[in-house]
Parts: C-alpha cells; structure tokens; sequence
C-alpha cells in the first residue's frame, strides 16, 4: 500500500477508535499523560511500517497491542510494578465500561467545570485542541494548558479510574451530559464534515450508556430524546452538494418519523416525573419543529412558551436569540429584530446573530441592511456549509441585476 493510503486508513482509524484507545491505555497506567504518549507512539510506528508491511487486517487492534506492550514495558522498569498489575490487572473491561470510566474521571469535582469539560471532550470524545478551542471561544494555547493541568492534577490527587458510588452521581452527572452535549453540538453543527456524522453518533451512544447507568433519569432521556430528534432530520439538512438546507426548506420526506416518533415517546415518558430541565425542554422545543407536517404548521406559540421555560432554568443570550427567531412568526420581523438587537453587545462575535439579523432585515425590506448583516456573518463563520449560505444570500442581489 502507498504511503498516502495507509495515513488515510490510519486517519480514518483514529477518527473511530482513537479515543477508545486511550481510554483502555489509561485503565492499564492510570495516568493521561503516559496514555497519550503511547498512542502517539504507537501512531508513528504505524506511519513507519504500515506502507511497507501493508496495513493489518485490524488496524485498531494493532494499535492496541503495540501500544499496551509498551505500556507494560514502562510498568515493568517502576519498582512496585507487581503492586500495580496486581491491583490493575489487565484491561478486559468492555469499551463501553473503559469510556464511561474515564468520563467520570475526568468530570470529578476537584477540576474545575472548563477544565471538566475540555479533559472529557479531548480524552474521552478524542475532539482536537483546535475544536475545543472553537467549542469554548479560547485560544489553542489557552485550551492546550487547562488540559495539560487537569490531567496534571487528576495524576497528583490519586484521583480514582471508576464511575462514583450512587451518592456521587448526583453531582458528577451535570458535567457528563454538558460533555455530551458539546460533543453532539460539534459533531452537527462542528466547522469539519468529515467528523460529524461520527460525533454525532458517539454522542448518542454515550448518552445511552448514561441512561443504562442511571435508567429512568428524565435529563437524561431529554438530552438522548433531544439527540435522536436532531439525527432523524439529519438527511435533509444537506443538498446533493453538501449546502446546508434550512428546515423551512427541507425535504420532509426525508426525515425518519418512525425515529421521531419514538424520541418523542422517550421525552413523554421523561416528563411524566414532573422535573423538567434543559435538556428535556430543548427537545420538547425541537419535537414542535419535527412533528409539524409543514413549516406553516409550526406551533410557534408553543415554542416561545417552552423558551420562556427554558430562560427561566438557564439564562442565555443564545437562547434569547433563538427564542427571537420564534417571536419573528408570532409577532413579526420587527418585534424579534429589537429583540436581536438588544443582544449585539452580548453576541457581538456570533455569526447567528448577524445571520439572523440578515433574515429579519429581509423580511423588512431593508435589503442593504441585510447584506451587511451577512458579510459580518461570513466574517465570523468557519464553517464552510455555513459560509456557502452565506455567499450564495450575499451573490443573489447581483443574480437579478444581471
């Protein structure tokens, strides 16, 4: 195999199992660090001989194997080497168990609740430094150090490899499904295609072994209720060339009732226990949107009353935002463009805000005004989806002049 084939299977291969690889790494050592460095060591000895020997039959089980051995190579140079595979022992945990294990190692509460969510999203969900950077609005640099801390002080305070007693889950639970909650957002909504389907779906799976863990949970089942409403409309979020599709404008038909129809049973069920929180109001508010035949048949009404809800538990200009764009169909463009404004100085540098501005100055005539709007949009936007909206909205003023 070519040098250039074996770093795309290789690619592809740590896209899937890289996490899980190092989630297995440290049950073995007990420590972030060292387990990181095996993968990359095992990593470069794959760039090395896979051209040349061609590319196992199961490549990520030869990244495990190599990385391991060497594992087990530096437990054997530290003197209480027999006390720690004794108590250790080896890792034939399932993954699922190694992953979750790890999600609450890295959500204990002696971190800090950032330095929670980028450990989990880097070790756990395998999301780069530059991803995480986007995901919280912070430097690469700055992202880099807090996880290099957290990892730091996990190593130093002993802090055990295990999910908690059933008297810990209650505060250790938040920060597991934020985690889980950010990963979705970035593998639907993320700046790199290639990874989101696969974001998207790892999401779901850990939401699901969280509700296996604490079965009958109601944010629980509203955030996996709120994720599986999501992916059932996943196929007609993009066109044949891979711009995005506006809901108002998609393919109705494509979207997977019987899978919505099911999340909707899970978020009833979730709300017979009368403790609504975030996660079970946001897909309460996405289920109006996926059970509505058409867009006129939207039950906005129902959607601003459930954003009130939702503001009350979790104050949020973005939140206010998207609760504006529900306002523009119960009270008009103008009535949600004041709304949008009064949020500029919070959401300055939010692309969705000037998107959503360009919308309601259209909607007002105001056409000059709106393209202004989306060049600001363009501007702050990486992703390309996005930026090709844009630019399509941007290039049809000049389509009729011509």
């Amino acid at each position: 195999m070519t040098e250039t084939g074996a770093e795309t299977v290789l690619v592809e291969v740590m896209r899937e199992h890289g996490s899980r690889l190092a989630a297995s790494l440290v049950a073995l050592l007990g420590d972030f660090s060292a387990a990181e460095d095996l993968v990359a060591d095992a990593v470069e000895k794959a760039l090395r001989t896979w051209p040349v020997d061609g590319v196992p039959e199961h490549p990520q089980a030869w990244l495990f194997t190599v990385a391991r051995r060497r594992g087990l190579d530096l437990l054997r140079r530290e003197a209480n080497y027999r006390d720690k595979l004794r108590q250790l022992g080896w890792p034939v945990h399932e993954e699922t168990d190694d992953r979750l294990r790890l999600m609450f190692t890295c959500c204990h509460p002696a971190l800090s609740r950032e330095a929670q969510l980028a450990l989990t999203l880097r070790m756990v969900c395998g999301l780069s430094t530059a991803q995480l950077a986007r995901a919280f609005l912070l430097s690469e640099a700055t992202v880099a150090q807090r996880i290099t801390r957290a990892k730091r002080k996990i190593t130093q305070a002993g802090i055990p490899y295990r999910v908690p007693a059933e008297d810990e889950l209650d505060d250790r639970l938040p920060e597991v499904l934020a985690v889980i909650y950010l990963l979705f957002n970035e593998g639907y909504l993320g700046t790199e295609p290639t990874d989101a389907r696969d974001l998207a779906a790892d999401a779901e799976w850990l939401a699901t072994l969280a509700d296996r863990l604490l079965p009958s949970t109601p944010e629980i089942m509203g955030l996996l209720a709120l994720i599986r409403l999501h992916r059932a409309r996943a196929a007609a979020r993009f066109d044949v060339d891979g711009r995005i599709v506006l809901i108002r404008d998609q393919d109705r038909t494509l979207w997977d009732r019987d899978a919505i129809a099911r999340a909707v049973r899970l978020l009833t069920e979730a709300g017979r226990a009368r403790r609504p929180g975030p996660y079970q109001l946001q897909a309460a508010i996405v289920a109006c949107h996926a059970e509505a035949p058409t867009w006129d048949d939207t039950d906005w009404r129902q959607i601003v009353v459930l954003y009130d809800l939702l503001l009350a538990l979790t104050p949020s200009p973005v939140i206010r935002l998207h609760q504006a764009i529900a306002r523009a169909r119960t009270e008009g463009p103008a009535t949600a463009l004041t709304a949008v404004d009064d949020l500029a100085g919070s959401l300055a540098n939010y692309h969705l805000l000037h998107a959503t501005r360009a919308e309601l100055l259209r909607e007002l005539g105001r056409e000059e005004d709106a393209r202004a709007a989306d060049q600001r949009a363009l501007e702050l936007t990486h992703n390309p989806a996005e930026q090709a909206l844009l630019e399509e909205r941007l290039d049809r003023p000049r389509q009729r002049d011509r």
